[in-house]
């Protein structure tokens, strides 16, 4: 099969994927962001790169927000935000990071294939994407991509969705971002 074939699947995919993310848990999480002292992500492998995108676009508008394991990341307290991406939802450092961000006051919330892993029962708010992960027996989802790769792209898709409704809500446009980008790059 050519490779346009399989990106126009893809492209399908990640569209199904998109009309199947809950509304009212993605505005949750938006709402929770907006009420946020501090916005810190955490995530393993490919999940962890898309949160780490997510965070470098809250800093270019201007939120505080880090990236749990950085050197320069200061203290979660009352009042913070721990967004988790994990398809799984059952990465051992993960689940130590949230059990101790609820410790301290922080609100939890997963970007997860399962919610009712042991991170969800964790958080204080899920939003549920397809994806299939390791076991396609466990599957919500079937998709022609290997591993985690839908739930990975979604979930940059839906962080990136959450930045443009920021950008509107904010009246924050990209040349103003730009003022904020790396410049000894």
């Amino acid at each position: 099969m050519e490779i346009a074939h399989y990106l126009t699947e893809i492209i399908k995919e990640i569209n199904l994927a998109s009309e199947l993310i809950p509304v009212e848990s993605s505005e949750n999480l938006y709402n929770k962001i907006l009420k946020s002292n501090k916005v810190f992500v955490a995530g393993a492998g490919r999940s962890g790169f898309m949160v780490k995108s997510f965070a470098m676009r809250m800093m270019h508008l201007n939120k505080n927000s880090y990236v749990i394991g950085e050197t320069i990341t200061p203290s979660l307290g009352e009042g913070d935000l721990l967004l988790i991406g994990s398809g799984s939802g059952e990465t051992k450092s993960l689940i130590t990071l949230a059990e101790k961000a609820k410790k301290l006051g922080g609100t939890v919330v997963l970007i997860t294939i399962f919610p009712e892993s042991s991170l969800g029962k964790l958080a204080d708010t899920i939003i549920t994407l397809p994806g299939s992960y390791k076991d396609m027996l466990k599957s919500h989802y079937q998709t022609i991509q290997p591993m985690g790769s839908l739930f990975e792209q979604t979930l940059l898709l839906l962080l990136d969705a959450v930045i443009l409704r920021y950008m509107e809500d904010k009246g924050i446009d990209s040349q103003t971002m730009y003022g904020r980008y790396a410049n000894l790059d």
